[in-house]
């Protein structure tokens, strides 16, 4: 292992949160940014929808709280809920400022898109490419400045924990070999963990590994069993479980059996402008109501007002050889977004003195079992630009010291192979947590899973290290066996969180968080 690198600050992962963060702490520091594959590689580029903010006239940060807390099922934090709503406008307002592109309409003013459960229209967007817009925006206004050093595909594989405090982290880098990054203060933000599910609209790298490294290092966690499948991914056999976004149901496109018809008031009286949660089970239903697929239908729009707002997914459409404007969509849900992760308070500090988290790995609560939609590029400018910021007070961050003679951890799982390989893990968790989960089918998924979460775990406790392709299986299985009994303790339906043996929210034993700590 090569020398350490020493920093002020350490951030791991280069997405809104990771990013927006930096704007605070380059002016405060030496920071050096870990990227696992290339800085544009991760969620925020992904995301299409827009980015939600009461700047409206007619809304108000009281009105977008109501509506985050309705979608919440009752268990978001409303305290960071507060802070999000009320906080939010001044974050994107600096966008704005910076630059942002965000569409607007004949007159100048802000194109504010509606979504499912949003009471009014406060959604930013930039056509259907808000999320690499924000980053162009943000990668501009801190790339290339003096102090921050960007290393890309570097693979975080275990944190630093030293007298009960986190003092940076290890990583492989491009050529393999394992190195050291020193600091006051770490920040995870790296994404999510859909890779944990053999269908998810996220990009190969959100596999879950700063969950994996917080658990691993000791650090809480809350609220795994809540993981939102989004309603509406293109179903085409042979193709990418492409997104499409929520945006499109917000114009108007509808939910479609096979026979053409609109199902969804049937189930839910807010039609296809529901929660995540409910249209996801409301399509599941009818598909084993029909016996047959369902539909995104957009052929009763003006065919040039789709094109015009959605050329990012027209695009994705016609390489599965589809029309956006005139053809039906076949979709179905799809793993996008865990609203659970690694505990934190509303600076992103975790239980772990000197480790800090942001955007969807970290839980502050702001988003309880459901997220609201568009909520999450929110949460990551404004949760990450307030762990940067707490981070440079330096309030939690004494100085690093660099300790000689640091054993080099030795390779881990060359003789003999784990009993699950990734493609198999994903397929139990799809089958017993996905949208429907219960006792029997996540029981078998735990008996799969949990010896590779043993063997990790004694892994780590002997201070072997991972090779990249290891510690990608670590991180799911760790994430996976998290989920996995985190959704067997809670005996209520609630959210996302869907258990045919217990139908019922229970409010009377399950109205809480639930925390995990090794």
């Amino acid at each position: 292992m090569s020398d350490p690198t020493v920093a002020d600050f350490l951030v791991v992962g280069s997405g809104i949160a990771g990013l927006r963060a930096a704007v605070e702490l380059v002016p405060a520091g030496r920071v050096m940014m870990l990227t696992k594959s290339d800085p544009g590689a991760g969620s925020t580029g992904y995301a299409q929808g827009g980015i939600a903010a009461a700047v409206a006239p007619e809304d108000s940060a009281e009105l977008h709280a109501a509506d985050t807390i309705a979608a919440s099922s009752g268990l978001c934090d409303e305290d960071a809920v507060s802070v999000l709503v009320t906080e939010g406008p001044r974050f994107v307002r600096e966008l704005v400022e910076w630059g942002a592109r965000f569409d607007r309409t004949a007159a100048g003013d802000l194109d504010l898109a509606r979504e499912g459960a949003h009471s009014v229209r406060r959604v930013l967007h930039a056509r259907d490419a808000t999320g690499r817009e924000i980053g162009r925006v943000l990668v501009e206004r801190v790339v290339g400045r003096p102090g921050l050093a960007v290393h890309d595909h570097a693979t975080v594989v275990q944190l630093i924990v030293e007298a009960g405090r986190v003092a940076g982290a290890r990583y492989l880098g491009p050529d393999g070999r394992l190195r050291e990054a020193r600091a006051d203060a770490t920040l995870l933000a790296t994404g999510g963990a859909g890779q944990v599910y053999a269908e998810t609209t996220n990009p190969a790298v959100a596999a879950g590994d700063g969950i994996a490294l917080a658990w691993l290092a000791g650090a809480r966690v809350v609220d795994l069993e809540f993981f939102q499948f989004h309603p509406t991914a293109l179903a085409v056999e042979g193709q990418p479980r492409y997104l499409l976004s929520e945006a499109l149901r917000g114009e108007g496109a509808r939910l479609v059996n096979a026979a053409g018809e609109a199902f969804m008031t049937r189930y839910d009286p807010a039609g296809d402008l529901a929660p995540r949660d409910r249209v996801a089970r409301a399509m599941l239903a009818e598909r084993a109501s029909t016996g047959a697929d369902v539909f995104l239908s957009l052929a009763h729009l003006p065919a040039s007002d789709v094109r015009a707002r959605f050329p990012f997914i027209e695009s994705l459409c016609a390489r599965a050889g589809l029309d956006l404007a005139a053809d039906r969509l076949p979709v179905r849900p799809a793993a996008h977004y865990v609203m659970g992760g690694v505990a934190t308070d509303r600076d992103g500090r975790t239980s772990l003195p000197g480790l800090y988290a942001a955007g969807e790995v970290a839980c502050t609560g702001v988003h309880g079992a459901n997220r609201l939609a568009s909520n999450s590029l929110l949460e990551g400018l404004v949760f990450g630009g307030r762990a940067g910021a707490a981070m440079a007070r330096r309030d939690d961050a004494p100085p690093v010291v660099v300790t000689a003679g640091l054993p080099a951890p030795s390779p881990l799982g060359r003789t003999s192979p784990w009993p699950i390989d990734e493609a198999a893990l994903r397929q139990a968790m799809s089958e017993a947590a996905g949208v429907f989960r219960e006792r029997a089918g996540l029981e078998r998924a735990r008996d799969l899973i949990e010896p590779v979460r043993q063997a990790v775990e004694a892994a780590c406790a002997a201070g072997d290290a991972l090779d990249a392709a290891r510690w990608r299986l670590a991180s799911l299985a760790t994430v996976a066996a998290l989920v996995v009994r985190a959704a067997l303790r809670r005996e209520e339906s609630r959210g996302a969180h869907a258990r045919t043996d217990f139908p019922d929210r229970d409010d009377l034993h399950w109205n809480r968080r639930v925390y995990d700590t090794r």
